[in-house]
């Protein structure tokens, strides 16, 4: 994975007021931490966020930090967005050494179209988009690539079918990936029909009738 280059500065106040001053100055508010150091409330300019971002690998993205004078290598833990403009309100940077294994969340990709989706009508079903791992932070994968383009309906992908190289995976071996189902078959509901009576059933009238001919005799006797 590449080492994006980024510029910060130390802020010398934290807080939310401090923090909306860095923003209305085109700068993202954010804090280092990490690596047996104390925290360091840091900004970096928005811009220049960005155009990292751009060359992110993946959901994973390590930069080195130009801060003080110095520089730190840093891993991107925490992205905070506006959930209604998605402006990056906040950042959280661990300092990481590459020397050293993290542990990170990766993506899984899925390639291919699975045979129980192109010739049985199945739908393949993501049960977990990403799994855990744990590798040196310059060979963290962008995503790790896996075919599905041999499953049939009812057959499925684990964690223990997943090969990256370079990492070990910390997830559950076990859990399911992905799935092919069987394709949903929808009965459209039966309506209930009403019973009509037959033309050769009018006897309930006629008797009728005749039981009041014979009350209307009896009372004219």
């Amino acid at each position: 994975m590449a080492i994006v280059p980024l510029t910060g500065s130390l802020r010398e106040r934290s807080g939310k007021g401090p923090a909306r001053q860095a923003r209305r100055a085109g700068r993202i508010p954010a804090i280092l931490y990490g690596h047996g150091h104390a925290a360091l409330s840091v900004a970096v300019e928005t811009r220049d966020f960005i155009n990292a971002v751009r060359q992110m690998e993946g959901g994973n993205m390590i930069v080195s930090l130009k801060l003080d004078g110095g520089e730190r290598t840093a891993l991107v833990r925490g992205v905070q967005r506006d959930p209604l403009t998605h402006e990056i309100l906040h950042l959280d940077f661990q300092e990481v050494s590459l020397t050293e294994k993290v542990r990170v969340e990766v993506n899984v990709h899925l390639v291919g179209t699975p045979i129980g989706v192109k010739d049985a009508g199945g739908i393949l079903e993501t049960i977990i988009r990403a799994v855990e791992v744990e590798c040196l932070a310059t060979t963290i994968p962008g995503s790790i690539d896996v075919d599905v383009s041999q499953l049939g309906i009812g057959d499925s992908v684990h964690v223990r079918d997943l090969q990256p190289e370079g990492v070990v995976i910390l997830t559950d071996p076990d859990q399911t990936v992905a799935t092919v189902v069987p394709p949903t078959v929808y009965e459209a509901p039966v309506a209930e029909v009403a019973a009509v009576p037959s033309a050769e059933e009018p006897e309930v009238i006629g008797k009728g009738k005749e039981e009041g001919e014979e009350k209307a005799e009896e009372e004219a006797k």
